[in-house]
């Protein structure tokens, strides 16, 4: 499948309609970080066959944040295989819905006079972005993960309050879902940055969850949107604070 590629052994990074996954593998077993639009089930699916894997090989799906273009298989794959969903406790009410922190209809109309935003959205709703994929169970992650890849989960508010990067040490990876990304079709800027504004739930949070990420020993960033970025997390935040004062 060419949209997968191996970032480092074990590491793979899938690239669907609009948005990332990761796969983790070790031994037989896998790690699936995020889902994808639910448009992207069949993609989903793909992508774990072209890495050797069947969903029945997942010891858990971990999810960054609850939005649509990151949860949207989820659910089928913890109803149909049975694998658990895991995610911070902070965004188990998100992915149940009994709050939703997501752009809106509304404030996707106002900025549609912005370049790139109305082609954005054409695209995010073919995708299913306006299907309601809530987990019905959802879980906390334990304090102490032990996931195949060896994933750390690092809390990173404001994109959305639970939100969660995931730190690979042994792979010196990053993945940071929403908190950094490296381009997005509503973007012109080139490079790690933060999303446009309008899509966090907390600009100030997510500004600070940027420092927490600089602090984290990677030389391979894999964001939720963009290609993979090669350099330290030090330095790619730090690129995207200065995109974000200017």
């Amino acid at each position: 499948m060419d949209d997968v590629t191996e970032i480092r052994e074990g590491v793979h990074l899938a690239r669907g309609s609009n948005t990332n996954w990761v796969i983790l593998t070790e031994g037989d077993a896998a790690t699936l970080v995020d889902t994808g639009y639910p448009g992207d089930r069949e993609r989903v699916i793909a992508s774990l066959a072209a890495v050797g894997r069947r969903p029945e090989d997942l010891a858990a799906v971990l999810i960054t944040h609850a939005h649509s273009d990151h949860l949207g298989s989820a659910e089928y794959l913890r109803t149909t295989y049975g694998v658990p969903v895991l995610m911070h406790e902070k965004e188990v009410p998100h992915a149940r819905r009994e709050f939703l922190h997501q752009v809106s209809v509304g404030q996707i109309a106002q900025n549609a006079w912005r370049p790139g935003v109305l082609p954005w959205a054409v695209r995010a709703v073919r995708s299913g972005g306006l299907t309601d994929v809530r987990v019905a169970e959802p879980q906390a992650f334990p304090a102490a993960l032990d996931l195949p890849g060896r994933p750390v989960p690092v809390h990173t508010p404001g994109h959305t309050a639970g939100h969660c990067a995931y730190h690979l040490p042994d792979a010196g990876v990053l993945l940071t879902g929403d908190a950094l990304v490296a381009g997005h079709p509503t973007s012109r800027a080139r490079g790690p940055q933060l999303l446009p504004g309008y899509f966090h739930h907390d600009r100030d949070e997510a500004l600070a969850s940027l420092r927490a990420m600089g602090r984290l020993d990677a030389d391979v960033l894999l964001p939720g949107h963009g290609p993979a970025h090669d350099g330290s997390a030090a330095t790619a935040t730090e690129h995207a604070r200065r995109l974000a004062s200017a």
